[in-house]
């Protein structure tokens, strides 16, 4: 069986933060800016709280089939929600969106690459 690649993307809106909660976030802008963003299976954090309180966690996980995406997203939720919990961070409205990269369109440069292949 093929082994899949999911992308997991959890969005939620910070809430009730402590002015130090907002400090500690600001001061760590640079690590956590959209501009860095990848998916990676530990999870990848990105917001801009001069624009507005909203994150994202970006995850990748895999799987052997099309089911197995529930999981990888019921466990994207937890390690977010994990994440935010132990340091104190409220949060709400959080929800994920999933993509199997084995069903996701080819891009230009693929669909080049997979003709050259078989022709």
């Amino acid at each position: 069986m093929t082994t899949r690649t999911f992308r997991i993307t959890v969005r939620g809106v910070f809430d009730g933060l402590t002015p130090e909660q907002l400090a500690e976030l600001r001061s760590r802008a640079a690590e956590h800016d959209v501009l860095h963003a990848s998916f990676t299976p530990e999870g990848h954090l990105s917001y801009d709280l001069d624009a507005r309180a909203v994150f994202t966690f970006r995850f990748q996980d895999t799987g052997e089939a099309e089911e197995d995406i529930l999981e990888a997203a019921d466990r994207a939720e937890r390690s977010a929600r994990t994440w935010l919990d132990d340091r104190g961070y409220g949060h709400k409205n959080l929800r994920s969106q999933c993509e199997d990269l084995s069903q996701a369109p080819l891009g230009k440069r693929r669909r080049r690459a997979a003709r050259s292949a078989t022709g």
